[in-house]
């Protein structure tokens, strides 16, 4: 009996080598060629290229009738947030997340509010059983819900399935678990992944059945399986948070068609997961009174402002004074502390200094310099900042504060939040006499000198 040849794929881009190497020679990345059995071949090669296809039609975009696709509401505001509007008639979600996180709970709530409004629905499970789902459905409330539940693995018979029952929307749990009686290779395979999230996807954008994906994720973080899956899917959404706190947020990585980087905040309950309307809440404490390092943000997830609180710490340190920051880039961190001394005359140089984001939320804009640096400074010194006190505001390594994008919004959430005083790029401050801004009162600064001096007398 002739041995299987073997490959190594990489599961970084779906690429393949006859030989392991420690780079792959497709995507340049290490130590990700994983040992596979070589797929035979299904046509001779002589005869693969035995037909030409005839050309197609080109069309002008001109001539293209193109029109707002229609969305289907999943019963969650949040979740709509997120995908753009709602489900899209054909549309391949990809969701991922770590394990016990919620990514099931939530669509089967999502599915089960889909059915009550008159669209037909599949759940196919391939990590549970029909009692299991069927058990944590009551668990969450969801009495008599007639969602139809498939347990299958094999993609072969979840297509005849799709086809025959032609669902509006149907969800895969997960894509990991599913594999193709084509191939040889064990399911979770790079070859199993990619063949069948392809097979699903031509189904989907054939027959118009919108087909949610759910990923397993590496230790990293990142979705597991080749980087090609999330090109071939219309939208990629992540499910973040910490298990030992009753919030998530779901992120838009990838969305053809809506915004990307929007965020969606859910509360876990004992009823599953529930929308929250006002996620500024989750990421403000609830002092009754200021506290010095503590200072207030507004920043920009899609579409949506948020207000987020940001803490700092800073103590005496020994001969190497550390740097920490939670929820924050920490070589930014670093330069913000060189900046801070050389142009405002704040030294840390002989100090720990601790920076937080209340909340578990991650910022990577740059509007939060100006935040981080009156935090820290306000830790330094001891005195609390003014009540109702917020500040936005990139910093530049000369001393300068820059315009944040959308400014007007950010001081338009303030506002409504009821926050009184505002320090801002100059670039941002609003139209005098505008009464969106009412109750807020509004100082517009050029450099960091300035916003230190300022804020030195309004706590005084």
């Amino acid at each position: 009996m002739a041995k299987d040849k073997t490959q190594y794929t990489c599961n970084e881009c779906g690429g393949t080598s006859p030989k392991w190497l420690g780079k792959c020679p497709h995507c340049n990345a290490w130590n990700t060629l994983i040992e596979s059995v070589a797929e035979s071949p299904s046509a001779p090669a002589k005869n693969r290229f035995a037909s030409l296809a005839k050309t197609a039609e080109v069309t002008t975009l001109a001539d293209i009738d193109a029109t707002d696709v229609q969305r289907t509401p999943t019963g969650h505001d949040e979740l709509d947030r997120v995908l753009g509007g709602g489900i899209v008639e054909g549309g391949v979600v990809l969701i991922g997340g770590d394990p016990g996180i919620g990514k099931s709970t939530l669509l089967l709530q999502a599915l089960d509010a889909l059915q009550r409004s008159g669209q037909k629905t599949l759940y196919v499970t391939g990590e549970e059983s029909g009692a299991q789902v069927a058990l944590r459905s009551r668990r969450l409330g969801l009495d008599g819900s007639q969602v139809s539940v498939l347990a299958e693995i094999q993609l072969e018979k979840i297509l005849a399935t799709l086809a025959h029952t032609q669902p509006a929307i149907a969800v895969i749990d997960s894509i990991q678990t599913v594999y193709s009686e084509q191939l040889t290779s064990a399911p979770g395979s790079v070859a199993q992944v990619r063949e069948c999230a392809a097979h699903l996807t031509r189904a989907a954008k054939a027959s118009g059945t919108a087909i949610v994906l759910v990923g397993h994720v590496t230790k990293e973080g990142a979705l597991a399986g080749p980087r090609v899956l999330e090109h071939m899917v219309d939208t990629v959404l992540y499910f973040e948070g910490d298990t030992h706190s009753s919030f998530r947020l779901i992120r838009a990585i990838k969305n053809r068609f809506g915004a990307v980087n929007e965020i969606g905040v859910f509360a876990m309950t004992e009823r599953g997961l529930k929308g929250v309307s006002n996620p500024s809440a989750i990421f403000l404490s609830q002092h009754s009174e200021p506290v010095p390092g503590s200072c207030v943000m507004v920043t920009l997830e899609g579409t949506r402002p948020m207000l987020v609180e940001i803490q700092a710490l800073v103590d005496s340190g020994g001969p190497s004074p550390r740097r920490l920051s939670v929820g924050l880039d920490r070589d930014r961190l670093a330069m913000l502390l060189a900046v801070l001394h050389r142009h405002a005359g704040v030294a840390c140089m002989d100090q720990d200094v601790f920076v937080n984001a209340v909340g578990g939320v991650r910022i990577s804009e740059p509007a939060a310099d100006l935040a981080v640096m009156l935090a820290i400074t306000s830790s330094l010194r001891g005195k609390a900042l003014p009540k109702g006190f917020i500040a936005f505001g990139e910093v530049g390594l000369a001393g300068e504060v820059r315009p944040a994008p959308r400014g007007q919004e950010r001081l338009k959430e303030a506002a409504k939040l009821g926050f009184s005083v505002a320090v801002v790029p100059k670039a941002n401050a609003p139209k005098k006499n505008d009464k969106a801004f009412e109750g807020l009162t509004i100082h517009a600064v050029e450099r960091i000198e300035e916003a230190m001096s300022l804020v030195r007398q309004l706590a005084d």
